[in-house]
């Protein structure tokens, strides 16, 4: 223990300049200019049921994510055996994840088993029949990849969300291959859904200008297996209301995809002032540019988000500076959303919103009342009790208490923390819990002075005596907290962080501020009588 009055003073001072430095951002409303090149301005961030927002439940379609792994893995497949001279008449995938090859020549069978058995270890041999055999993904390969694609999933969900500027989202898995999403604070619902939504899946296509996109018949696109009609929409200027469409024969090969992008940014047009999406690729995706332009130059190159043509300009010439634009009579609003889902990269597989609600402010606003009302009547009523029984002493303790809620808010504003309504619960209940240490310490103090010792031996031996009791019931009830905040989900964390914070707080305003108080007054005048 510091025995120096004056630097524990210095000490307590300190710290609560410090508390309502961080505080201040929370409590001052508008903050000078000047305050953000010195002090920090984050404030305390208040969860979905305290400023409403957004809760939504989704669902990943892992299915598509096992499908498009086994079109990646049947593409790779096709050029190792071009390159390992095996003659195959097809390699393609038959159910989601299953891939059939058909060997032009049954006697290279043996040939082909022991290559697959090597190249695709994570896939195990379903049946051969002739000349055809089929290979299926292993249940722990399609295990690794579902996970894979929740993963990724959120990773994406959280990168969209982030640049969207949401404090504090709540991103989690939860079983079955669900998500929930909890953004406090969002008010345009519809344009946050279609934001988080977005499968996002870029590729660049060429035209087939043989055909003409009015005139294909679906036997012939059933019949032509590597053609499919894809449209771009057309709208109005001014309103902004899809008024036509215009169909392209697309190549169904997708030369290039959004994997390559390394950054997307809105640009505006010079002679019209319209918004379109600048693309930056990275160095493997701008030599595949290069590659793709120099090899169809004057054919026109579609540009295909989510099956939707944005644009299909001609190739002029060979393009080697790793730039792209996306563009399409774009509102600005609508180029920085895609911007971001370009940025943030794609959803490896669609996502179905299985239970969406809106929490509107006006329910986080009683319970913010509500809650304010609680911790003022609880302060007010432990406030009355310590006076009332401890009498002067009891002032000190009260002192230790406002001192502690400062503390508390503070902290929970320095960790960028979310106040929920399970949070104020925490921090009503921890109100109570701050005066426990100053009980136990002036029920010692009473026992001593009844023994005869004078005041100052009895405060010493009353903080000497009661400081292992106070730590050893604070310590379990932190490590409560520590645990509930590591396996518990966003309420209980809440709930968990203002605790702990709590706990934290009243051992240090219990334990030192009381007892500087003590030692300010002794050491101005002998202690010949404690109130208490």
């Amino acid at each position: 223990m510091i025995k120096s009055v004056k630097l524990r003073l210095a000490i307590v001072l300190a710290s609560i300049v410090l508390a309502m430095i961080y505080l201040f951002p929370t409590m001052g409303g508008t903050l000078p200019d000047w305050w953000g090149k010195i002090f920090p301005t984050e404030k305390i961030h208040l969860g979905l049921d305290l400023q409403g927002g957004i809760h939504l439940l989704m669902e990943v379609d892992v299915e598509k994510a096992l499908q498009a792994s086994t079109d990646r893995m049947t593409d790779s497949i096709k050029h190792l055996l071009e390159e390992e001279k095996i003659k195959v008449a097809e390699v393609s995938r038959v159910e989601t994840a299953t891939i059939k090859f058909q060997l032009k020549d049954a006697n290279e069978l043996e040939h082909l088993q022991t290559f697959l058995h090597d190249q695709l270890p994570a896939w195990q041999h379903l049946s051969t029949q002739g000349a055809t055999v089929l290979y299926q993904v292993s249940d722990k390969e399609r295990q690794r990849i579902e996970k894979l694609s929740l993963d990724q999933a959120v990773e994406t969900m959280r990168n969209r969300i982030d640049q969207f500027g949401v404090a504090e989202p709540e991103i989690r898995v939860q079983a079955n291959n669900r998500i929930l999403v909890q953004l406090p604070g969002v008010k345009d619902t519809a344009r946050a859904i279609a934001l988080i939504g977005k499968t996002a899946l870029l590729e660049f296509k060429l035209v087939n200008e043989q055909y003409d996109p009015a005139k294909i018949s679906a036997a012939e696109l059933a019949k032509n297996k590597n053609l499919e009609v894809l449209y771009e929409q057309t709208r109005d200027p001014e309103t902004n209301a899809i008024v036509g469409k215009r169909a392209y024969a697309i190549e169904k090969k997708s030369l290039m995809t959004g994997e390559y992008i390394a950054n997307a940014n809105v640009r505006f047009n010079s002679q019209f002032g319209e918004p379109y999406v600048s693309l930056e690729f990275n160095a493997q995706g701008a030599k595949l540019f290069d590659q793709i332009t120099a090899a169809n130059v004057k054919r026109r190159l579609a540009i295909i988000l989510d099956n939707n043509v944005y644009s299909a300009p001609v190739i002029q010439e060979r393009i080697s500076g790793g730039q792209a634009q996306v563009s399409g009579r774009f509102t600005a609003k609508e180029a920085h959303d895609l911007a971001i889902v370009l940025r943030a990269g794609a959803l490896p597989a669609p996502i179905r919103i299985l239970e969406q609600r809106t929490v509107g402010p006006s329910l986080g606003r009683d319970s913010i009342q509500k809650g304010f009302i609680s911790m003022v009547v609880g302060f007010f009523l432990v406030v009355g009790f310590m006076i009332f029984y401890y009498r002067l002493s009891g002032l000190v303790a009260n002192l230790a208490l406002v001192l502690n809620i400062l503390f508390i808010m503070s902290m929970l504003a320095l960790a960028q923390a979310t106040l929920t309504l399970p949070g104020i619960a925490g921090i009503v209940l921890t109100i109570g819990m701050a005066v426990d240490a100053n009980v136990l310490i002036f029920e010692r103090i009473r026992e001593e002075l009844r023994l005869g010792k004078t005041p100052r031996a009895g405060l010493d031996s009353g903080y000497g005596k009661a400081f292992l009791t106070i730590m050893d019931a604070n310590i379990t009830t932190l490590i409560a907290g520590i645990v509930l905040y590591q396996f518990g989900t966003g309420p209980i964390k809440g709930f968990a962080v203002t605790l702990s914070v709590g706990i934290i707080s009243s051992l240090y305003t219990a334990i030192f501020v009381t007892r500087l108080v003590f030692d300010m007054v002794s050491e101005r005048r002998p202690l010949k009588k404690l109130s208490i």
